[in-house]
């Protein structure tokens, strides 16, 4: 696991490499966000920027899910994956905005994963990017950088990885942490083909130096 030392140079090499590392759904208010993030479940952000497009143009209020049939939504939003599943979790979360939240979006954590389609994952990320609030939302590419680099360990659950973050990582750190750390996970350490043999971070990594060693070795 690394020390104290080595995670705040991680996270300083991470800032080097992705200074400007930022939420890359498409919005203009908290409630396109929760929809944009609600929509990326098991789906790339690309994808989901190219369908949110036309339905922001098209679906302004919560009001406007609702006005709809709901194979209406399901069309508008077919190109996604599970996009059934979600087109009813967006009327219901809509629904619920309005019955119980005077149409719009909670800041508080807690209160929004009440939303239907809302997780933990989601919450965070909306907290953070709409109401800039501190958190750290463990998506896949948080959970295997935490893991390779063994800032977590390899048997921890996502909620364990995200506390691991927070005790580790100092808290105004937090948000911008979160955002790098998808970057670095999403374009230098892939899940397929990570960049181990350019990385700035393999001095520290467990993960890209066991790669290393079973790449000189022939394996």
């Amino acid at each position: 696991m690394l020390n104290k030392t080595q995670i705040r140079f991680c996270l300083d090499k991470m800032g080097e490499m992705f200074p400007d590392a930022h939420c890359e759904l498409n919005h203009s208010n908290p409630f396109e966000l929760v929809i944009a993030v609600a929509l990326s479940a098991q789906c790339t952000d690309v994808l989901v920027n190219k369908v949110t497009k036309d339905l922001f143009q098209k679906y302004k209020t919560p009001e406007d899910y609702l006005a709809v049939p709901l194979e209406e939504l399901e069309n508008d939003i077919r190109s996604i994956g599970l996009y059934r599943n979600k087109a009813k979790n967006i009327q219901k979360l809509c629904r619920l905005l309005l019955d119980e939240y005077h149409g719009e979006v909670p800041r508080d954590r807690d209160e929004m994963t009440k939303l239907p389609g809302v997780g933990r994952k989601t919450a965070n990320v909306v907290v953070s990017v709409a109401f800039d609030i501190p958190a750290i939302a463990v998506d896949t590419h948080v959970e295997r950088v935490s893991k390779r680099l063994g800032i977590c360990r390899w048997k921890d659950s996502v909620l364990e990885v995200e506390k691991t973050l927070m005790n580790k990582v100092p808290k105004e750190e937090w948000s911008v942490t979160h955002h790098r750390m998808i970057f670095f996970g999403r374009y230098h350490c892939k899940a397929q083909s990570p960049q181990c043999g350019e990385c700035p971070l393999l001095e520290v990594c467990r993960e890209g130096k066991k790669r290393m060693k079973r790449k000189r070795d022939g394996k």
